[in-house]
């Protein structure tokens, strides 16, 4: 087996700091980055080009990310799968007009500089994810994922579809069908990032529920955070619900108030639940008490 390292310098487009970004996945459950006090973010994965497995090292110079892939599989493929987890793909001139049609997305920009969200490394994890987390308590699904990777990845990545498909685990319920299902979806392309992003999001959410396990939640969570789509609004997340209420009042219309935030729903969502986690996380005063990411 040869592996092959490839580094490639990617224009981004619109405001993007890789410091805050990088601050934002250290605290992201279930797959959070390991703290320190590197200027630049690392990972593994596997590819959906290939479904091979992937090292990477991003850092930023200026307004131009440098994005390293090691592997032996398709690392043009790679680069640009990393490009969508980290949301460096998505065209984001326009995104400081969204703080300037609603106030309380300014604020939440100017608090998150540069924020962009960093997403699973594929619909397929976070499909996964969503199975692993269903009914029971956000710590506990992700000891199970730890344990799945401990026990059955590669060297620290989530285990491709093709071992977890046939992996005989111990979890509580109806888990392991469900992430067979997902396994085999994933294998088949019924989970291709590309694919769900193209589509009319109502269309892309209903193909995702057709995998056994994957509900309304699970669907957007695997949308927006494995696709990472930038303009898609989360009707299932009660954080977010919580938010609204608590910055800008009861009965209000989640729907009418996020008209102003097209073409980056998704974005605008994802900054007030970063900023409900860090102000959960001041009232706390303890990392093991934060309030984990979902959506």
């Amino acid at each position: 087996m040869t592996f092959r390292s490839h580094t490639s310098t990617v224009d981004v487009l619109g405001p993007w700091s890789l410091v805050t970004s990088k601050m934002f996945w250290e605290g992201f459950a279930p797959g959070a980055l390991q703290s320190n006090d590197r200027p630049e973010i690392r990972t593994v994965f596997f590819t959906e080009a290939d479904w091979r497995r992937v090292e990477t090292q991003v850092s930023q110079s200026g307004a131009a990310a440098q994005i390293m892939v090691t592997g032996d599989g398709h690392l043009d493929a790679a680069v640009a799968q990393v490009m969508r987890f980290l949301s460096l793909d998505i065209d984001a001139r326009q995104w400081p007009q969204v703080g300037e049609r609603d106030p309380v997305i300014a604020d939440a920009q100017a608090r998150l500089p540069g924020l962009r969200p960093c997403g699973f490394h594929s619909p397929y994890e976070a499909a996964a994810w969503a199975v692993l987390s269903g009914r029971i308590r956000i710590v506990q699904a992700a000891r199970l994922r730890q344990d799945i990777i401990e026990r059955h990845g590669d060297h620290g990545a989530f285990p491709a579809p093709s071992v977890l498909r046939d992996l005989d685990l111990d979890l509580p319920g109806r888990k392991t069908e469900y992430l067979h299902s997902v396994a085999e979806a994933a294998l088949e392309g019924r989970l291709d990032a590309e694919a769900l992003r193209s589509a009319d999001s109502d269309d892309a959410l209903a193909t995702i529920q057709e995998v056994k396990g994957l509900g309304p939640f699970g669907a957007e969570l695997v949308l927006i955070r494995g696709a990472n789509a930038a303009d898609v609004l989360p009707h299932n997340e009660h954080r977010l619900a919580a938010e609204i209420v608590e910055l800008c009042g009861a009965g209000r219309d989640l729907d009418d108030l996020s008209d102003v935030w097209k073409p980056f729903r998704s974005w605008a969502a994802v900054h007030l639940r970063a900023l409900r986690e860090q102000r959960t996380h001041e009232i706390s005063g303890s990392r093991g008490t934060r309030e984990p990411r979902a959506l």
